[in-house]
């Protein structure tokens, strides 16, 4: 089936169209251009939600939950867990789709595995156009789980709307993680795992970061909002996945930050951002490709590379030096 067919069965929201296409935009960043050319302009109708956490946190059960109050509210929804990739196969190797494997079978709810194939930031090359993709297909929420391994979490902010980020009473060094550079841009702090011991602990050492870092009272009322003149204050709430308890309240908060970024304005700042963020990632990519062809490409190939080459190892040019003269010959400086 033509890449044209493909698109006309995804406007029409045919689910393995969609499937198709993501495989064709992961693995070919080419054919992922010519995909984003042609269905870009039907894209924007999807609230993206940004999950992150630690190993152990509940992300999977989590989101599963989330996902059944969402449907009953006869929403589609899209899921993208990206995973940790297999050093030998570049695949993504956690299978979240195997632990949601209930929502897995509904016919309006998408789940793909995504590996992040190395990238820094937690979220793969490929994402963004996913989301765009889920998006045109119709979905209505589109989930990103980010890989659980504290501050390399930060590329989620660049395509979420909402941020959430899962904590649980036991694991110490999830605070720590947070206050080392992504607090300051999370809008919900979930304690997942209200019925274990530590719970309001958790949510104190939460309070007590808040307090620290965005220098303000904070008045904790079982997420109670908290007003702070044009500025969102992120919500704390306690959750037990598995119960499925205060989800429905979880819910009213993620709604009122919806409202909150469309009547303050917010919005629009975020989409300049994210607009910016992901062209700047397109042309992080499409530069790399180009040096390292330039770099790896055989003796006698590129003269001028040859050249520089030997300057730098007879000292007479650092590799610095080198980068700059490789910009110029570019033509970017």
């Amino acid at each position: 089936m033509s890449q044209e067919e493909l698109i006309e069965l995804l406007l029409k929201g045919n689910m393995r169209a969609a499937a198709r296409l993501i495989t064709i935009a992961e693995n070919d960043i080419s054919a992922a251009e010519e995909i984003i050319n042609k269905i870009y302009k039907y894209t924007g109708k999807a609230y993206i939600l940004g999950i992150t956490g630690a190993p152990g946190s509940g992300k999977s059960t989590f989101i599963s939950t989330l996902t059944n109050l969402f449907t009953e509210q006869g929403k589609k929804v899209g899921i993208i867990c990206v995973d940790p990739t297999s050093p030998l196969t570049g695949g993504a190797i956690l299978g979240d789709r195997i632990r949601m494997k209930k929502q897995f079978t509904l016919e309006n709810v998408f789940i793909r595995s995504c590996a992040n194939r190395g990238q820094l930031g937690g979220l793969a090359r490929a994402t963004e156009d996913m989301i765009k993709i889920l998006d045109v297909y119709g979905c209505d929420i589109i989930i990103v789980e980010t890989v659980g391994v504290g501050q390399s979490e930060v590329d989620i902010f660049r395509s979420a709307q909402t941020v959430i980020v899962l904590l649980v009473p036991g694991l110490g060094d999830d605070i720590q993680a947070i206050k080392a550079g992504i607090m300051e841009v999370v809008d919900i702090f979930v304690v997942n795992k209200m019925d274990l011991a530590g719970a309001d602990r958790k949510v104190s050492e939460i309070m007590q970061m808040l307090e620290l870092e965005m220098n303000f009272k904070y008045d904790y009322d079982e997420g109670k909002e908290f007003k702070k003149l044009k500025q969102w204050t992120p919500e704390i709430i306690k959750v037990n996945s598995k119960t499925g308890e205060n989800f429905e309240k979880l819910l009213e908060i993620i709604q009122k930050h919806q409202k909150f970024l469309n009547e303050s304005g917010i919005i629009e700042n975020y989409q300049v951002n994210r607009i910016k963020n992901e062209t700047l990632q397109i042309l992080k990519h499409k530069l790399t490709k180009k040096v390292e062809r330039l770099l790896h490409s055989d003796s006698g190939e590129n003269n001028e590379i040859d050249e520089y080459i030997k300057l730098v190892m007879h000292k007479s040019l650092d590799p610095y030096s080198m980068a700059n003269l490789i910009i110029k010959l570019l033509g970017i400086e």
